[in-house]
Formats: structure tokens, C-alpha cells, sequence
């Protein structure tokens, strides 16, 4: 997603990643494949891009919430553009972000840092997270003591996003977006933690709270928008967010509660036809400069994106041909197991309905191209407009 919307903007993206998919390698101008985003790993890959191509700035997208130590790495060699490791750690020390919600009066489900009492209606998450990698519910066979998780009481509801640009103290919304997640019978993750490899295969566990997909189609009411936009103006200068981020909320009944903060430029991004990255970038100027356009940008009809998981385990065969809105393509000879992602694809209608429906036709036929003894297709678990 960086690469092609850097490649877009009229940029030559340089690209460090786990994945390193067909389409990356397309729009990047040179890139290095990292076994794991580790200081170990980072380091002669960005002397490489630095001695070769004087490299200053670094924008860095998902992956780095188990990686803390490599983003503060990264910003001892080049300049960040996006939110600081600071600002990182803030957003990931969940006593403290839950303690400032709380302190700006902001409503969140029940949270906890050490076991309840009881298993009834809690959710384990870990401290640091991304893409719902983790969440279980809480039974009596899981109830001890985990240093790295904490617990949140259950919010039934729907699942939404607000993708907003900031500059440390003032924010512009670009939009309001309704996500899903996997099943537990469709042994799904994201895309973010568990790659398609040639090599061994990764331990995989089924989860119902693994992101899955998301549409820039949000019908909720103005007063309820509003309301979160409220919260936005006082988060952004508590946390001094900066560049492109996004607030995933659950909505019920009436009321909104927020869920957390991704402080990078998040998946729905790219359902926007704004240059968001230029103005990620352009977030680092003075105020004047990147507010002179008004937002939200203007936006006819509703994009979606969906992730397709692997139902199990698959080998990527050479002359496999992809349609077009099919993205982050695995390479020939790829092996996803199961539950691990394979790729993604993207849709735009002028009806919600019609997206989600495209979305559907697409996942059907790579899963009938790559499964071709299956005649039942696994339909994406979406949200109905």
C-alpha cells in the first residue's frame, strides 16, 4: 500500500518489508526482503539504502508494535515522517492510554490489568497489538496471570474507523469507514503478522477478532461523527499525533467507545482518492501549508478492501493470473498455510451494496483458481449497508 501510493505521489519508494508481494516489487524502485523487523535485520538493509541512495526519511507503516526498539533504531538514522517512537510507545503503554481517555472523558469498555475475577464477557488482548492479532475471549482455562495482555470486557456492535491527518495539536477528518472481521471458521489473520513464506510454516490459531475488511461506507449520524470528531480535537494534542492515523470505535446502541488508535497510515487509506500520502508528509509543514485543502476530500461512490485468507494450506503455482483489483500478490511458489493471508483486493462502486458484493464475486474466484475442487465458495464475512 506505501509503496504504490509513494509510486503514485511521483516518488521512487524504497522498500524494507517481511512480504515483499509481486505488485511491491513493481512499484518500488529498489527493495529488501527482512526475515523479521528487528534492529538485526534493519541494519544493513538501511545501510544499504543509505550508502547507495543517501537516504534521509522514512515513512513506516504496521509491524512495528512488536518491534518498538527498531522504530526508535530507525529514527536515530533518519528522520520519521509520521508519528514519533515517543508517540508510539504512548499509544502502546495501555494503562496510560486508557488513563487519558478517562482523564478527557472519553467512554471505553471496562479495562483491566490484572485477571478479573471471572471469565463472564472479558476479552484477553495483548499490550501490543495490531490488526485484532491475539484477542480471545477469556474462558476459566486462560484466566491466569500473562504480563503482556490485559483485559477488556466484551462491546458487541458495529466496527468502525475514523481515518484523520493531524499535526501534533489541529486534525482534518478524511473519513468515517465500517470494517469486519474473520470468523473462527475461516482460521483467518492478518496479513500484518503472519506472511506467505517459502519457508517453515508458522503455528496458526483460529480468531474471531482478526481485521478482515473495510469500506469507506459509515451510517451512522452526523451528531454521533460529531461527537467522535470531539474526542479526535482533544486527542491529538494529548498523544501529539501526527500524519496520517486512524480511531477504531464500536458503536450500539446509540453510543460510541473507543477501541484504540493506530498512529500509521492505516488500510483505509487507500480507499480514498485524496494523494493522503503527500499530505502525510506535507503534516511536517506549517500549519497553512497542508490545511489549504479542505477536507473531507471530495469522494464519489464507496471503496472496500478485503483481506483473503488461506482455508488451508495452498502452494502459490507458477502462472497464476491475478485479475485486476487483486493486490499484495504472493510470488510463485509462495506456500500459505492456513489462516494465513494470501492476498487482498479492492473494490469501487457508486452503492455501498455493490461493493461488498464485487468483493464477494472476486474472493469466489481465487479461491475457486486456487481450490478448484471446492464448488462451495466461503463468503466474506461483511457487514450489510
Amino acid at each position: 500500500m506505501l509503496a504504490q501510493a509513494a509510486h503514485n505521489a511521483g516518488f521512487k519508494p524504497l522498500v524494507l518489508d517481511v512480504f515483499s508481494d509481486l505488485d511491491t516489487q513493481q512499484y518500488a524502485a529498489d527493495f529488501k526482503l527482512l526475515p523479521a523487523l528487528t534492529i538485526e535485520h534493519l541494519t544493513p538493509a538501511l545501510d544499504y539504502f543509505v550508502q547507495h541512495y543517501g537516504v534521509t526519511q522514512v515513512v513506516y507503516g504496521s509491524g512495528f508494535e512488536q518491534h518498538p526498539d527498531a522504530l526508535r533504531y530507525l529514527a536515530s538514522r533518519c528522520t520519521l515522517l509520521g508519528n514519533s517512537p515517543e508517540t508510539f510507545d504512548l499509544l502502546h503503554d495501555k494503562p496510560r492510554f486508557f488513563a487519558t481517555l478517562k482523564q478527557l472523558n472519553i467512554p471505553y469498555s471496562e479495562t483491566v490489568f490484572v485477571p478479573p475475577d471471572n471469565a463472564d464477557n472479558w476479552l484477553i488482548k495483548p499490550l501490543r497489538g495490531q490488526g485484532g492479532v491475539g484477542i480471545q475471549r477469556l474462558t476459566n482455562t486462560n484466566l491466569g496471570l500473562d504480563s503482556k495482555v490485559y483485559w477488556q470486557k466484551y462491546q458487541a456492535g458495529t466496527q468502525h474507523s475514523v481515518l484523520f491527518l493531524a499535526d501534533g495539536q489541529h486534525l482534518q477528518i478524511i473519513g468515517f469507514n465500517t470494517q469486519w472481521t474473520a470468523q473462527p471458521s475461516n482460521h483467518s489473520f492478518p496479513r500484518a503478522a503472519w506472511e506467505c513464506s517459502n519457508g517453515a510454516p508458522r503455528h496458526a490459531e483460529t480468531n474471531e477478532f482478526i481485521f478482515a475488511g473495510i469500506i469507506n461506507y459509515c451510517p451512522l449520524a452526523d451528531s454521533h461523527k460529531a461527537q467522535i470528531t470531539n474526542w479526535l480535537t482533544k486527542l491529538v494534542p494529548a498523544f501529539a499525533l501526527t500524519g496520517l492515523n486512524s480511531l477504531d470505535f464500536i458503536h450500539t446502541n446509540g453510543n460510541s467507545t473507543v477501541l484504540e488508535i493506530n498512529p500509521r497510515p492505516p488500510a483505509s487509506m487507500q480507499l480514498y482518492d485524496a494523494d493522503l500520502l503527500r499530505r502525510h508528509l506535507m503534516t511536517a509543514s506549517p500549519l497553512e501549508d497542508w490545511q489549504s485543502c479542505l477536507y473531507p476530500p471530495p469522494q464519489s461512490g464507496y471503496t472496500g478492501y478485503q483481506i483473503i485468507y488461506a482455508e488451508q494450506d495452498i502452494h502459490i503455482p507458477d502462472g497464476t493470473i491475478w485479475d485486476n483489483g487483486v493486490m499484495d500478490i504472493p510470488t510463485a511458489g509462495a506456500i500459505c498455510h492456513t489462516g494465513q493471508p494470501i492476498c487482498s483486493i479492492i473494490a469501487h462502486h457508486n452503492q455501498a451494496e455493490a461493493v461488498l458484493h464485487e468483493l464477494t464475486l472476486k474472493q469466489h474466484i481465487i479461491q475457486r483458481s486456487l481450490y478448484p475442487w471446492k464448488t462451495t465458495p466461503a463468503l466474506i464475512n461483511s457487514p450489510n449497508p
